[in-house]
């Protein structure tokens, strides 16, 4: 690893092969997968060597775990310290345990069944947290319960590589008091010179003006750390969490954050590339169904224990499955303990290789797996919401809001000030729970639904207030109130100009577009910012909205056309600032000393 050759391989097999994957709705993981198994040995032989890739490739999951501890600072950490001590350990004594007596019972010696077995109970920290991050679950309860017990995986893998000298035998490899005290000594030594002598560097380095110096100090400190660690013989993501944990508070934190992302990225793509090339293909067509079978058994036995932890933590039965599903598969510290011990005597290497191409497949079907949570299971277990809807006391009370998020609790409040009575309808049953804590009367139920219309008195108001976030629940409203009160006037949001012309079709006439009032209140602030009198810059933003105002009517007959709509834009621009010229022309002979002697405002 390391040819120019090699590197343009890997980029051309990553960008043709992944896209492709993405394209039919496989996981990017599955794509990096298949191009280290096409260009890897077994394939078309363009790598011969697959595990000298993996081990440079494993300083992907290294920056992985920076970045995450970046996010963690100690106060967070220690929040979870009980999932990562009580779930973590659960899962990881309970597990080994288990395939520890599996081991046993099919007839392997009590050392090569505690190494694979607590192997086997380890899971992949690089797949597990880029798929939670996919699909935005990482803060859910199930991603934050997966975090705690991979890193508390991550933690017992001093340990078990600690005892396998042990196992085998070797007494004198193993660490001895000494080897304690140094690495008492280093994580004592991290922790004073982030303050003392990291900080202060990143200081001097951001205030050069160089930036390609800051993103070389971002990848010492990372892969420095790494090293020390992999020296001391622990894990080298360990050493990376512990550091970005130490630089989680400092000022510097978001600019490591995008000096280390992309190659982040990249080294954890390639990673998963080299766990394909690892692949034994000649072993898994020698004996296709039974390492399919103990791949899949692996990921079952793992699921179970998972389900029942969740379900004790007090998950909901989805939760606990999702939790199962996520860390179902063996892990990427499972090839360095296997490979240690084959190398130590401990285990054999046909034993060896069997282990790792087991992990390595639970691994390619753990995107599989979550396909399955997601259309079969999900769907069954999502809670369906049969509360019944509120019953609203019949009033007289001249606005109706429906949506009561941030949008419509804003409207509401400006109403309760001026004492306007006012009806809030809410579809959403967490978030008319969540705002009745603080003391607002809010009904749950479907605006659209035509019941409750009438029971919220809507034939009786004089305005609809439509402050629902999801434009198709926005548009079915609009025609539930249009078409039952006709004569009820509708005051919309909309999130953005599709919206609005949605609305429009159903004859929603006043209708505020999201943030664009904010936009202009910014954009007047700013022109005030470049030495505009305030005057004459809430002139040019009054006269930009009359313009947009006019243009959404003229557009609304044309919107579904793309090419006239292109068209309609272009020359509304070169209209608008040509209106400004004229505009600005104007003011001048009138205060030829005041002001900047040009304005131009894109659309």
């Amino acid at each position: 690893m390391g040819s120019l050759h090699e590197i343009a391989l890997f980029l051309g097999a990553a960008l043709l092969i992944v896209p492709l994957f993405k394209r039919f709705g496989l996981a990017v993981v599955i794509g990096y997968l298949a191009a280290g198994i096409i260009i890897g040995p077994d394939v078309m032989g363009f790598v011969s060597d697959g595990r000298s890739v993996l081990h440079v490739a494993e300083y992907g999951v290294v920056m992985l775990l920076f970045l995450i501890g970046l996010e963690l600072e100690p106060s967070r950490l220690w929040v979870l310290r009980k999932s990562v001590f009580g779930l973590g350990s659960l899962q990881m004594l309970g597990t080994g345990a288990l395939f520890t007596g599996l081991g046993i019972f099919l007839g392997y010696t009590p050392a090569v069944s505690v190494i694979a077995g607590f192997g086997l109970a380890m899971s992949s920290t690089a797949f597990v947290l880029q798929l939670l991050a996919e699909k935005n679950q990482l803060t859910s309860q199930h991603g934050r319960q997966a975090f705690s017990i991979l890193l508390f995986q991550d933690l017992a893998v001093i340990p078990l590589l600690a005892i396998i000298p042990l196992l085998s035998g070797h007494k004198g490899e193993g660490h001895d008091l000494m080897d304690l005290l140094r690495i008492v000594g280093v994580f004592a030594a991290l922790i004073f010179s982030s303050r003392t002598l990291i900080r202060p560097t990143f200081r001097f380095i951001a205030n050069s003006g160089a930036p390609e110096l800051f993103t070389g100090a971002a990848l010492f400190i990372v892969l420095g750390i790494a090293s020390l660690m992999e020296f001391l013989g622990l894990s080298m993501a360990l050493g990376a969490f512990l550091a970005g944990v130490l630089l989680a508070d400092s000022e510097y934190r978001h600019d490591l954050e995008a000096s280390i992302q992309p190659f982040k990225s990249l080294l954890l793509g390639l990673f998963f590339m080299a766990v394909g090339m690892t692949a034994d293909l000649d072993l898994l067509a020698a004996d296709t169904l039974g390492i399919i079978s103990a791949a899949v058994g692996l990921m079952l036995v793992k699921f179970a224990i998972l389900l029942i932890i969740g379900r004790l933590a007090g998950n909901s039965l989805l939760s606990s499955l999702s939790l199962g599903v996520s860390l179902a598969q063996g892990g990427e510290f499972a090839f360095v303990l296997f490979t240690t011990a084959a190398a130590a005597d401990s285990i054999d290497t046909a034993l060896m290789e069997r282990l790792v191409l087991i992990v390595t497949v639970s691994m390619a079907l753990t995107p599989l797996a979550f396909m399955v949570l997601e259309r079969w299971l999900e769907p069954r277990l999502k809670p369906q919401d049969n509360r019944a809807f509120d019953v609203i006391e019949e009033n007289d009370n001249p606005v109706v809001i429906a949506g009561f998020g941030r949008f419509g609790q804003i409207v509401a409040r400006v109403l309760r000030m001026h004492k306007i009575g006012f009806t809030a309808l809410e579809a959403d049953a967490r978030q008319v729970d969540f705002v009745r804590r603080f003391g607002n009367q809010v009904y749950y139920g479907n605006p659209a639904h035509p019941e409750l219309l009438r029971a919220a008195g809507v034939g009786k108001a004089k305005i609809f207030v439509l402050a629902i976030d999801d434009v198709r629940d926005s548009v079915r409203t609009a025609e539930a109130v249009h078409r039952h009160y006709p004569k009820v006037k509708i005051f919309a949001r909309a999130r953005d100009r599709a919206h609005a012309y949605q609305l429009m079709d159903i004859g929603v006439h006043v209708i505020n577009r999201e943030m664009y009032l904010s936009s202009l209140d910014l954009a007047r602030q700013v022109l005030e910012g470049l030495d505009f009198p305030p005057e004459r810059a809430q002139q040019g933003v009054n006269t930009f909205r009359d313009y947009d105002d006019e243009l959404m009517r003229r557009q609304h007959a044309i919107y579904q056309d793309e090419a006239k709509l292109i068209e309609s834009s272009r020359e509304a621009m070169k209209e608008l600032e040509s209106l400004f010229e004229s505009d600005q022309q104007a003011a001048e002979k009138q205060k030829p000393d005041e002001g900047p002697r040009s304005v131009h405002i894109d659309q």
